[in-house]
């Protein structure tokens, strides 16, 4: 028999414990989830790389951005809020700093030879040129992340082309965009992430279009307000720089618990072999990126899978990963798949918990659409939080709903339940649905309370774009930021 119950919206942690259910409103009352701890980056120090016209707006914006950005209007107070600033005694409680000798301008010969060009050439030149800059920049400077204004012009289209990739010195990898990739569609963000991997300092894209309301946003796309993208884009910069926005609330008596996601992606030059990549975080939000092995094509489902022995090592990989990163092993791991456990990849799973002697595991199927829906009396969608439990280890929730703190559903399209079916759960489908509501608000690319993926799900999908374009023999970076 089907139940359907409204989950409580999962209040986030911010500085001195405090608690509140939306990221922005909580850092404005209390700072961020990492304010009393002696890492916190007091100063977020950047590197800038772009047309100097763009650069220079892009600093004018900055500065503003120091100072309170009202809110957009008095509809929805909750749901477009103002811009506290940016400085030590508000907001993040951390200041942006920039200077001449940590920027890298374009030279105009550079841009007319991309302007020249058009399609996938004028994207391979692009990313040629601005990766060259950042290299430059981070070999002379330590900052904390690189901020890169893009060209305006330049467009996100086309498939590299299939021939022999270029030969790059040693050591540089072999990332060209006319290298053999398994993909239909470049773009620029993509590229320069999978080139500059091996810097280990995160890169932040900017469109112009962001921080100067002169230059109309790309066709097709809508433009924030003034207060939402300076959210964002702050937030997005305080995490690259080490600092801890928000965190999930966890209560003292459970278990250590870390959030798996397993994904396959098509490594560059590899034609059509799958390679596992798992993303893994903690309750902070804390994330790491492991490369697995090759997959298996199962014929059923057209789905890969994992060996036995390729889940095992996956796991045990990113379980190592864990410990390097956090100085700790977790007592339970929750493992989510976009795609179904084969019985061989359950039983890896399985060893690899049983030789890390973990209290308990996990294992989490979650679809992107069910064929259920649910209604509401009137016309507004089922709130955000709605679950109805299908049986005892299958449930839908809304992730995406309407909700009573904005006083509306602020989605554009009529939202469809997430599907979690679960493996031998350890804890029962409601509470894993749950833990999947508040891992959807650890998304530090927006700072609304209603990401529709849990964060182990949605940073697959970043991950696997960008590692698209990474040759299966080259190493990966392990620290999730990079890839945003």
């Amino acid at each position: 028999m089907m139940r359907a119950q409204v989950l409580p919206e999962p209040e986030l942690e911010f500085g001195g414990s405090s608690r509140h259910i939306d990221p922005r409103f909580g850092i404005s009352a209390y700072g961020p989830a990492d304010l009393d701890v002696p890492e916190q980056p007091k100063a977020m120090r950047l590197g800038l790389v772009g047309p100097e016209q763009d650069l220079e707006a892009l600093k004018l914006w900055l500065e503003r951005c120091r100072d309170e950005i009202s809110a957009k209007g008095e509809r929805y107070p909750h749901l477009f809020p103002a811009f506290p600033g940016c400085d030590i005694d508000r907001g993040l409680c951390s200041t942006v700093v920039f200077s001449d000798r940590a920027t890298n301008a374009i030279s105009p010969s550079a841009l007319r030879g991309i302007e020249r060009a058009s399609g996938v050439a004028a994207l391979d030149r692009a990313v040629e040129v601005y990766c060259d800059e950042v290299r430059a920049l981070a070999e002379r400077n330590r900052v904390d992340v690189i901020v890169m204004a893009r060209p305006v012009g330049l467009k996100d289209i086309g498939a590299p082309g299939r021939g022999k990739p270029r030969r790059k010195p040693d050591g540089e990898g072999n990332n060209d965009v006319s290298a053999d990739v398994a993909m239909r569609f470049a773009n620029f963000h993509d590229l320069v992430k999978a080139r500059l991997l091996s810097i280990g300092t995160p890169v932040q894209i900017v469109r112009r279009s962001t921080f100067d309301e002169s230059v109309a946003p790309p066709a097709g796309s809508s433009r924030q307000d003034e207060a939402t993208r300076a959210w964002n884009l702050h937030v997005a910069l305080y995490y690259k720089a080490g600092g801890v926005p928000w965190r999930m609330q966890r209560d003292s008596r459970d278990l250590t618990t870390c959030f798996v996601g397993v994904s396959f992606y098509q490594a560059g030059g590899d034609g059509n072999l799958e390679t596992a990549v798992a993303q893994v975080f903690n309750e902070r939000g804390d994330g790491v990126v492991v490369r697995g092995e090759s997959a298996i094509p199962r014929g059923d489902d057209r789905q890969p899978h994992l060996s036995g022995d390729g889940a095992k090592q996956l796991l045990l990989s990113a379980l190592d990963e864990y410990r390097r990163e956090h100085r700790t092993e977790p007592a339970r791991v929750v493992i989510h798949k976009a795609s179904d456990f084969t019985e061989e990849e359950a039983d890896g799973f399985r060893s690899a918990a049983e030789a890390r002697r973990l209290d308990a595991l996990d294992l989490i199927w979650i679809t992107s659409s069910e064929g259920i829906r649910a209604y509401r009396r009137g016309q507004a969608p089922p709130l955000r939080g709605t679950v109805i439990e299908l049986a005892d280890t299958e449930a839908l929730l809304y992730t995406a709903g309407s909700i009573d703190f904005y006083s509306t559903y602020p989605g554009m399209h009529v939202p469809t339940p997430i599907g979690i079916r679960a493996l031998m759960p350890t804890r029962s489908i409601t509470a894993l649905a749950a833990e999947v509501m508040a891992l959807s608000k650890m998304n530090w690319n927006q700072t609304r309370l209603d990401g529709r993926l849990p964060v182990t799900l949605r940073t697959a999908e970043q991950v696997k774009r960008v590692l698209r374009f990474v040759d299966s023999s080259s190493p990966v970076a392990a620290r999730y930021a990079q890839y945003m």
